[in-house]
C-alpha cells in the first residue's frame, strides 16, 4: 500500500464531546494516514461484558470477557468500523447502556492492559503499512503512544461539549436530552480524571488546544499547522522535514 503524507503518530487526547473523533478522521483522511478510535474499542469490550450479563464492577469476570472478546477495530478514516465477534456493532456501542457502563469497564487495570496492547499493535502495523496514524482517546499521549512526535490535548467547556454530543446523537436518530447529556459529560469527566489507572490528563509535552470557540475547520487547520511545524509531512523525496 502506498504511503501517505503523514510520518509518525499524532496522539489526540481529551474528554468526550471535544470533537476529537471528527477532526481525527478528517486529519487522517487528508494526510493519507490511518485512524484509530480507541474509545470504540473500550465500548466494544463493554458491550461484550453487558451481553455476558457481567456486572462491570466484577473486575475478574469483566477481564475474562475482555480477554475472550473478538474486538476488531478498523482504521480506515473514511469508514471506521468496530466488530465484536464478527458482528458490526458500530451503532450499538454508542447507545445509552454502553455509554453508562464504559467508564467502569475501561477503568479495570487488566482490561486496559489488554486493550492497550492491541492498540499498540494496530499502531505499529499502520506505521509499517502507510507511514502514519492519527490516534484519539484519553491516554494516547501518556500511555498508548508516549513517544508520539505530536501530542495534542483537545478540550472545551462542558456545556459546549454537551451541545456537540447532543447534536451528534440527534443526527444518529437517538433521543436527546441536553440536561442529561451535560450530566453524563460531567460524570465521565470526573470518573475518567480520577481513575487509578491511566487517568485522563494532558501529557507533559502535549499542546493544549481549546476548541470551545472553534468550529471543525478551525480545529483541523490548527492541527495541520502543528503537524507541519513538527516536520511530520513527507517531502517529495520521501524524507521527513526536520
Amino acid at each position: 500500500m502506498a504511503h501517505g503524507e503523514l510520518r509518525g503518530v499524532v496522539a489526540l487526547d481529551g474528554p468526550s464531546g471535544t470533537g476529537k473523533s471528527s477532526v481525527a478522521r478528517r486529519l487522517a483522511a487528508g494526510l493519507g494516514a490511518r485512524y484509530l478510535d480507541t474509545g470504540a474499542m473500550y465500548r466494544a469490550v463493554t458491550l461484550a461484558v453487558l451481553r455476558a450479563g457481567v456486572d462491570p464492577a466484577d473486575t475478574d469476570r469483566a477481564t475474562e470477557v475482555a480477554r475472550a472478546a473478538g474486538v476488531v477495530q478498523g482504521t480506515g478514516p473514511d469508514r471506521s468500523t468496530t466488530h465484536l465477534d464478527g458482528e458490526d456493532v458500530g451503532a450499538e456501542i454508542r447507545g445509552p447502556e454502553v455509554t453508562l457502563a464504559v467508564s467502569a469497564v475501561s477503568a479495570v487495570p487488566e482490561v486496559r492492559a489488554l486493550v492497550v496492547a492491541q492498540q499498540q499493535r494496530i499502531i505499529a502495523d499502520a506505521l509499517d503499512e502507510v507511514g502514519g496514524i492519527v490516534v484519539e482517546g484519553r491516554d494516547i499521549g501518556t500511555v498508548v503512544a508516549p513517544d508520539a512526535p505530536l501530542k495534542v490535548y483537545i478540550t472545551a467547556d462542558a456545556e459546549a461539549r454537551a451541545r456537540r454530543r447532543a447534536k451528534q446523537d440527534a443526527a444518529s436518530g437517538r433521543q436527546v436530552d441536553l440536561g442529561a447529556t451535560l450530566a453524563d459529560v460531567q460524570r465521565r469527566d470526573a470518573h475518567d480524571s480520577s481513575r487509578a489507572v491511566s487517568p485522563l490528563r494532558a501529557a507533559a509535552d502535549a499542546v493544549v488546544l481549546d476548541t470551545t470557540d472553534l468550529d471543525l475547520p478551525g480545529v483541523l487547520a490548527a492541527l495541520l499547522e502543528l503537524v507541519s511545524d513538527r516536520g511530520l509531512l513527507a517531502q517529495p523525496s520521501g524524507r521527513v522535514r526536520g
